[in-house]
C-alpha cells in the first residue's frame, strides 16, 4: 500500500520535508535571538538615558572603543569648540527624511585632548552636496557640553561605505582614529551626540533620543517559523494519506456495449 513512498517523486518530497523542518526551527531561534538582543539593547539605552551624566573622560580615552554597555551613556565635558577643524558627515537625514549633513566639531578639553561632538543636522546647500555648507557657529569660549556617548561608526555596523576622495572637510563615517590622524592630536574614542546647550536659532537640529520602546516583530516571526516547521510533517502525512486513498479507490467501471440501456 505504501510502496509508492519509495518512488523517486516521494523520496525527493520526503528529503525536502526533512531538510525544511530543522531549517525553519533554526530560523525561529534566530528571530528569537534578535528579539532578545533588541530587548537587551532597549534596556541599555533606557538605563543610559536615565543615568546622571558623568565626565566623558571617565567613560572613554584616546584609542578606546565604546562598549555596548556604555551606549548612549550621558556624559559631560568642559572645553571649547574648534570650528576651524570642523567637518560634516554626508548623507544624513532628519526626522522629516530630508537629506543633509551631521556637523562634527572637535571639542578641545582642558587637558588638550579632543572629544568629537556631533552638533546635529543641517540641510545641504544644493542637490550635489559637494559644497561645504554654511554652519551656524557654536557658543564661543569655554563651555560645558552634555551628550550621548556613541561608538565609532564602521562600515560593518552602519552598512555605509567609507568612501574615499570626498570633497574637502566631508566624511562618510565618524571615526575617532581618522580624526586623530587628521588633527594630529589625542582624540577620545567614539563621539558624543550633543543634547546641551541647545543652539539659539534651532540649527543645527539636535539629534533625537533613540527609540527604546519598540521591540519589533521578531518574536512573531519566530513563532511563525516554528508553526511552519510543525506544518511540514502534517502536510506530508495529509499528502501521503490522499495518495493512499487515490490508489485504493476502485477505478470507475466503464460501461460495455452489452450493458448499454436498450433504446425503444
Amino acid at each position: 500500500m505504501y510502496r509508492f513512498l519509495l518512488s523517486r517523486q516521494w523520496v525527493i518530497l520526503t528529503l525536502v520535508a526533512v531538510a525544511l523542518i530543522p531549517t525553519m526551527i533554526e530560523l525561529g531561534f534566530w528571530q528569537l535571538h534578535r528579539h532578545e538582543q533588541r530587548v537587551a539593547l532597549n534596556k541599555v539605552i533606557a538605563d543610559s538615558l536615565a543615568a546622571e551624566p558623568v565626565a566623558a573622560e571617565s567613560m572613554t580615552s584616546p584609542g578606546a572603543e565604546v562598549g555596548k554597555a556604555d551606549l548612549y551613556r550621558r556624559v559631560t565635558a568642559k572645553g571649547r569648540f574648534d570650528t576651524a577643524h570642523e567637518v560634516v558627515v554626508r548623507r544624513r537625514t532628519n526626522a522629516d527624511d530630508e537629506v543633509g549633513f551631521h556637523v562634527l566639531t572637535p571639542f578641545v578639553l582642558d587637558d588638550g585632548k579632543v572629544l568629537l561632538v556631533n552638533r546635529g543636522w543641517i540641510p545641504a546647500d544644493g542637490p550635489s552636496q559637494t559644497a561645504f555648507p554654511k554652519i551656524p557657529a557654536p557658543a564661543g569660549g569655554e563651555i560645558t557640553v552634555t551628550g550621548r556617548l556613541m561608538p565609532d561608526q564602521t562600515t560593518a555596523e552602519s552598512g555605509i561605505k567609507d568612501v574615499q576622495g570626498l570633497p574637502d572637510r566631508q566624511v562618510m563615517l565618524i571615526s575617532s582614529e581618522q580624526q586623530a590622524e587628521r588633527l594630529g592630536r589625542q582624540v577620545l574614542g567614539g563621539y558624543v551626540e550633543m543634547t546641551a546647550p541647545e543652539p539659539g536659532d534651532g540649527t543645527p537640529e539636535l539629534l533625537p533620543a533613540p527609540d527604546h520602546d519598540s521591540i519589533g516583530n521578531h518574536m512573531a516571526y519566530a513563532v511563525q517559523w516554528w508553526l511552519f516547521a510543525a506544518g511540514v510533517p502534517v502536510g506530508w502525512v495529509v499528502l501521503a494519506r490522499r495518495e493512499v486513498r487515490d490508489r485504493t479507490q476502485p477505478a470507475p467501471r466503464e460501461q460495455t456495449e452489452a450493458e448499454e440501456p436498450a433504446t425503444v
